[in-house]
């Protein structure tokens, strides 16, 4: 009985698990929508929606006869059961600021892609693929909040703007390095 009771409570941790990893990979074609925000809404928070999204990043080195082959895989994700809305009035509006939050990691992703194309393996492989990763998430995470902080969470339209522009321009200029 004991064996059972193990099993089924391994089994639904797993289940939980693969749930909250739902995940949606960053797609030109594919805005977000409100459907796609299923947290439940942090109502002590000031503002009125929360964007969660961020880099995976996996690689693989085998050696061949005298050379490194290194691949690699960067993926730019929403996770739908960590972000949330609550109710709001400018849904349009509101809704392209959470976007352009997606859009900034999906930016990062390209410019993770960018530096590991030049990469060179070397012996200390694994502490610079680390360093590198880490050097653009925090990247990533420093402009997510500059964002906020100058666009005041959305209220600020003028900066919103501006912001917009920036990141199309940014991300044009890593095109070939898109998802």
């Amino acid at each position: 009985m004991k064996f059972w009771s193990v099993l089924f409570i391994f089994v639904l941790s797993l289940q939980l698990l693969a749930q909250d990893t739902e995940k949606i990979s960053w797609d030109k074609t594919r805005l977000l929508k409100w459907e796609d925000f299923k947290a439940n809404p942090k109502k002590h928070l000031p503002y009125k929606a929360n964007t969660n999204s961020g880099l995976s990043f996996s690689w693989n080195a085998t050696k061949s006869s005298d050379e490194t082959i290194f691949t690699y895989e960067v993926g730019s994700n929403f996770y739908p059961k960590r972000s949330w809305v609550k109710e709001i009035e400018e849904v349009d509006y509101l809704l392209a600021h959470e976007q352009l939050h997606f859009d900034i990691t999906e930016l990062h992703s390209r410019k993770l892609r960018k530096a590991l194309s030049n990469y060179e393996p070397g012996p200390k492989m694994k502490k610079e693929l680390n360093d590198i990763y880490s050097e653009i998430e925090l990247q990533r995470q420093q402009m997510q909040n500059q964002f906020d902080k100058e666009t005041n969470h959305s209220i600020n339209k003028e900066a919103e703007y501006q912001w917009r522009k920036f990141v199309e321009k940014e991300m044009n200029k890593l095109s070939e390095y898109s998802s």
